[in-house]
């Protein structure tokens, strides 16, 4: 196991993101891989090994261990820091992955673009364990290429003392200087772009392209009050003193509250935007055995209530779910309530034009 221990990472406060800026690991490749003796593989089977591509802080503190323990296969974890990493490595041809953990948009876009392979559902039995309501999204229709990992929610995370009332409106952040210099957005570009629309009371996918300068002018006019656009290390600066307010999401707010009391999550009334990360086999994947039998490890029960109680992200495990303890499951920024969520949408993959279109329009912005 990396001398960088899981616990080690959430105690530092870091996102499933932000330690690959902290510790250069992007530059270097920094790979975690199960504790023990190196497995040898069996007469004409799949060597007895993984190479499993994630985000940081993102699976269990003994997860890849117990794998290892259960099967014999040895895995090896390499971090990625976006959905535009993932596509561009994949892209270029896969260098030896086996597993890897793309967002519902770029599952459409990956698997449009021939980039990954399709799932044997008879592998996977503990599909079961799913909750029914993720079993066929509009993403991947009877979860071809996919099953879900955990699914996250943006919203506003905000430091209690500081903020006057609660911040349930995107005006707060996009369209008001009431705290200027003490704002963090996130920086990614379609994010940025559909929470404006659904700020200015559109759907968050089919924005009409009359809409795309009302959003650009808002967000220059917004950007003199804007400390910093954040690669999802929101509640890092929230934890620092450095903003009082942040776009980020519930998971890593909920982590950040259990150290600091003083800090609060809040979905805006206008509704917000659902992502959800996904397990996948990448086109070209050398052990596609072992690759199933990983991804039906983590729908395990017990091994998907072991991550969950260490990224504190909403899981779509019923099963895992249901082992988890009451402050967990009973959590609001975990799980918002039935009304909440009524106003929350995924963001649609609506072709790599309109993606350009949205990240030349916050380049402009943070430029101006």
């Amino acid at each position: 196991m990396s001398t960088i221990t899981q616990r080690g990472l959430n105690k530092a406060g870091l996102s499933r993101r932000s330690l690959l800026t902290a510790t250069g690991a992007a530059a270097i490749g920094l790979t975690f891989t199960a504790c023990g003796e190196k497995p040898k593989a069996a007469p004409g089977a799949e060597e007895a090994k993984l190479n499993f591509y994630n985000w940081d802080t993102y699976i269990g503190e003994t997860t890849l261990g117990d794998f290892k323990k259960a099967t014999g296969i040895d895995v090896n974890m390499s971090l990625f820091a976006t959905n535009d990493e993932l596509f561009a490595k994949l892209k270029a041809g896969n260098p030896g992955f086996d597993v890897v953990v793309p967002s519902n948009e770029f599952v459409t876009r990956m698997s449009q673009g021939g980039l990954l392979e399709p799932l044997d559902h008879a592998k996977i039995p503990n599909m079961k364990n799913i909750d029914p309501s993720f079993l066929n999204p509009e993403f991947d229709p009877g979860r071809k290429f996919s099953m879900p990992y955990t699914w996250l929610l943006l919203g506003i995370g905000y430091r209690k003392s500081k903020v006057k009332g609660v911040p349930d409106s995107w005006k707060w952040l996009f369209d008001s200087d009431q705290y200027k210099g003490r704002i963090a957005l996130l920086s990614e570009s379609a994010d940025l772009v559909r929470l404006s629309a659904k700020y200015l009371g559109h759907s968050v996918n089919n924005i009409p392209q009359d809409m795309l300068p009302k959003i650009e002018q808002m967000l220059i006019k917004q950007k003199p009050f804007v400390k910093a656009f954040h690669d999802d290390n929101g509640q890092d600066m929230l934890m620092s003193g450095e903003v009082d307010l942040v776009l980020e999401y519930n998971g890593d707010i909920a982590q950040a509250m259990k150290e600091d009391p003083d800090l609060d999550f809040v979905v805006p009334k206008e509704g917000s935007l659902i992502n959800s990360d996904t397990l996948c086999i990448p086109k070209g994947a050398p052990r596609p055995n072992n690759a199933h039998a990983f991804i039906n490890y983590l729908l395990d029960a017990q091994a998907g209530a072991e991550i969950s109680k260490t990224i504190l992200y909403p899981t779509p495990n019923a099963a895992a779910k249901a082992l988890m303890p009451e402050d967990y499951k009973n959590n609001p920024v975990i799980f918002p309530p039935a009304d909440v969520m009524a106003k929350c949408e995924y963001g649609a993959f609506e072709g790599a034009e309109k993606a350009s279109q949205y990240e030349e329009l916050i380049t402009r912005v943070r430029a101006a």
